[in-house]
């Protein structure tokens, strides 16, 4: 597995931790929310496209 494709594993492993912290906040923050779960969407994209993109060899 390439390294930048390893890396975005890790990065979407910890955002998934991160929202899981803050949902059991007793008063969630909604906006850091919404930021955490856009990045995790990100992440995960751009682990799609890198598993789409053709491969060479």
């Amino acid at each position: 597995m390439p390294i930048f494709s390893h890396k975005l594993i890790e990065l979407h492993a910890r955002l998934d931790e991160q929202i899981c912290v803050e949902m059991k906040r007793r008063m969630p923050d909604t906006l850091r929310l919404f930021r955490l779960k856009r990045l995790r969407l990100d992440v995960k994209d751009r682990l799609h496209a890198r598993v789409l993109q053709p491969q060479f060899s």
